[in-house]
């Protein structure tokens, strides 16, 4: 199945290119249509995760292997665990909500589509791969089209500048990040880049603590450069802000979890020394993330930028959640991942809607649009409300986790980030909510009407349901993401051994039975 979700788009890609551009609704539905199959692929693995039998290696589920490169050690290798599974499942759903938003694109459509799914497989084969080199080819396949579609169907007058400055900042991210998995194959001593392979090899005969000093920085600052960490955060907000509808929705929401996702699942038990050697430079980092970025979005009077440092902030509590190093708050930032991918694509989607509706996206020249769009500033209200942490999203229960989780590591920092989350957020937040729902409403939004159409409401919906579902009850994810996140930190903390996920249902594991009996 996960063969299926992620050559289907691809597929689909390849199909368009022999047909005649002037075929435009047929490209728009067959897009629709391969993303939309591809969601329900994503939703069946996820909702048959629990039950289905473990692969070959015994770690990972819908698992499916066959050699690619046999003498470098290189084969096409997918598979799910706890945590890539919900990252999969999110992806799959935000590139459908990206592809009903691209009606905006009116002109080179056949390009923006073949694009667009060439984005959408290199994500979830990104998300889903076991093997190294398959891992970093997926995720250049997904990136490379970030910078011709802002290149090409990019907004404002800055976008020569996003374009050149996004190609730059993560062209140099990605080589550093390729530099470090090099040194992590030459150095592993197994000589393969398979993931399962290099783990269980790692777990016998550990890499040397130089060495893994020296890789885990490359990671880290090529890896961060990717995920926006600071101080190399500056290409988010003009990349986002320039973007087109589509483009800021699957990169904000899904592929900038990709620098996050290879810290967890690389770096964390492959290089476990390192990883508590520098777990506090992470630490304070993140605080530049949340604090930072959190004043520079209070002074923004553009939405696009306000999502866009908002988002910047929101990965501050992800890799504080990394640096705790402890099951709780690997969980929670696995958690925030997924529930920012949600809500960024969310954001951005309905962003673009209002300035393609307004023609503006300052917010001093928008207000009152409860009034005149009241299905969508009811979503932007949800939305704004979940970025500032509000109990009943996803976003909560995801920080609220790693804040338990970093509580015993970083107390100081923990108490920072809860103040920024708390006072900072709601502040830039609440702001946007007076500034763009109420108030009078402007000359330029007196004829605004809301459309009728249901295929313009459907991807917000899809959005704002994983948000509020997730949110009542988390432990849809948590339950997956616990096991999935003690088999990463099993080599960091090797004399721990493994402990149940508290308050564990009636159906559960053998060892957790047996623990209850006493």
């Amino acid at each position: 199945m996960l063969t299926y979700l992620i050559f289907l788009p691809l597929l689909t890609a390849v199909i368009l290119c022999f047909v005649p551009r002037n075929y435009a609704f047929l490209m728009r539905l067959a897009s629709l249509a391969a993303t939309g199959v591809t969601m329900l692929l994503a939703l069946a693995v996820f909702l048959r995760f629990d039950s289905a039998p473990l692969g070959p290696s015994s770690a990972y589920k819908f698992e499916q292997q066959l050699n690619w490169i046999r003498s470098l050690g290189i084969s096409y290798h997918v598979g799910v665990d706890g945590v890539n599974v919900g990252l999969v499942l999110m992806g799959a759903i935000v590139a459908f909500a990206a592809t009903c938003c691209a009606w905006e694109i009116r002109n080179r459509e056949k390009e923006f589509y073949i694009l667009l799914l060439i984005m959408t497989g290199g994500i979830l084969c990104a998300f889903a791969s076991l093997d190294l080199f398959l891992f970093y080819f997926a995720h250049e396949l997904a990136l490379v089209p970030t910078f011709i579609m802002i290149g090409v169907w990019g907004r404002g007058v800055d976008k020569n500048l996003a374009t050149f400055q996004i190609t730059l900042y993560l062209s140099i991210g990605a080589l550093v990040a390729l530099a470090g998995l090099i040194a992590l194959y030459l150095r592993a001593g197994a000589q393969s880049f398979d993931l399962v392979t290099l783990t269980q090899y790692a777990a016998v005969h550990p890499m040397a603590v130089r060495d893994q000093n020296f890789i885990f920085p490359l990671l880290l600052v090529g890896f961060g450069i990717l995920i926006s960490l600071w101080p190399f955060h500056t290409w988010a907000p003009l990349g986002y802000g320039s973007a087109p509808t589509p483009t800021a929705m699957l990169h904000a929401g899904v592929l900038k979890k990709f620098g996050l996702y290879g810290l967890i699942r690389i770096a964390l038990p492959l290089l476990p020394h390192a990883a508590q050697a520098w777990a506090g430079t992470i630490a304070w980092l993140c605080l530049g993330n949340i604090v930072y970025c959190g004043f520079v979005a209070m002074r923004q009077r553009d939405l696009n930028w306000l999502i866009g440092y908002s988002s910047v902030a929101h990965m501050g509590f992800i890799f504080l959640g990394i640096a705790s190093l402890n099951i709780i708050g690997v969980t929670g930032a696995v958690l925030v991942m997924i529930a920012h991918g949600f809500l960024a694509a969310l954001t951005f989607g309905l962003a673009g809607y209002l300035q393609h509706t307004t023609g503006t996206s300052d917010m001093d020249k928008m207000g009152g649009l409860l009034r005149r769009l009241p299905f969508l500033g009811g979503a932007l209200l949800l939305a704004l409300f979940a970025g500032c942490g509000l109990p009943g999203f996803a976003n909560f229960a995801g920080e609220v986790t790693v804040f338990f989780g970093a509580w015993k590591q970083f107390p100081l920092i923990t108490v920072l980030a809860v103040w920024a989350a708390l006072v900072i957020g709601a502040v830039y937040m609440l702001r946007a909510i007076r500034s763009l729902l109420h108030g009078p409403v402007p000359e330029r939004c007196a004829q605004t009407v809301e459309d009728s159409w249901p295929l313009r409401k459907l991807p917000y919906v899809l959005l704002l349901v994983p948000l509020l579902v997730f949110g009542v009850y988390p432990r849809l994810l948590t339950d997956k993401i616990w096991p999935g996140a003690e088999t990463v930190l099993a080599s960091v903390h090797p004399s721990e051994q493994p402990s149940p996920m508290p308050a564990v249902t009636p159906k559960s594991t053998p060892i957790h039975r047996a623990e209850a009996k006493p």
